[in-house]
């Protein structure tokens, strides 16, 4: 029984349109820059020059999801982009900076009918999450369903971003708020 979960468990990995410690039969590639990148150009849509892809860091839905040239995603962050609907997801432009355990969300549950259990009642529609062009996410924050994130602008860590945010503002809280222009 072990040995027949462990060659589901393996040939799973390769056909996944996943990435993470729960798949430790890929996972183990992101420890070495070569395999690292081998694997995370057949996964995502755009894995540009100089992105990387840390052990540690979760990413579903990968061939709906741009990383630009020098992102880095970290240990802990979380990538939800796998969407039906949506060919491009979750889009990271050249230059964003992510601290540890970003969480980026495309979907949320429907919450409309208080007399059906929230786990029946389906999801909302896939909206995309853009992150643009030399924008820094603070570790630990939470990026909502449909946000932007403008060029250049500065999301504080531990931030939960539910609407987009212009370019070149800071932006802290919960909800995240623009406290002032860069």
């Amino acid at each position: 029984m072990l040995i027949t979960e462990i060659i589901n468990k393996v040939r799973y990995s390769k056909i996944a349109d996943r990435i993470g410690p729960d798949m430790p039969f890929s996972h183990w590639r992101l420890y070495f820059r070569s395999s690292m990148l081998n694997l995370c150009r057949k996964k995502f849509l755009r894995f540009a020059e100089g992105a990387e892809f840390r052990p540690g860091a979760y990413a579903v839905g990968c061939s709906r999801i741009e990383l630009g040239k020098r992102v880095i995603i970290r240990p802990g962050t979380m990538l939800f982009g796998e969407s039906e609907a949506l060919f491009r997801s979750i889009i990271i432009e050249d230059d964003v900076m992510l601290g540890c355990g970003v969480h980026v969300y495309i979907n949320n549950h429907k919450f409309d009918d208080k007399n059906i259990s929230i786990i029946d009642q389906g999801y909302y529609p896939d909206e995309p999450v853009w992150l643009k062009e030399g924008c820094w996410i603070g570790a630990n924050s939470i990026l909502l369903p449909g946000v932007t994130i403008g060029k250049n602008s500065v999301i504080g860590a531990g931030s939960i971003v539910t609407k987009s945010i212009p370019d070149g503002v800071i932006a802290v809280g919960s909800p995240a708020r623009v406290i002032r222009n860069i």
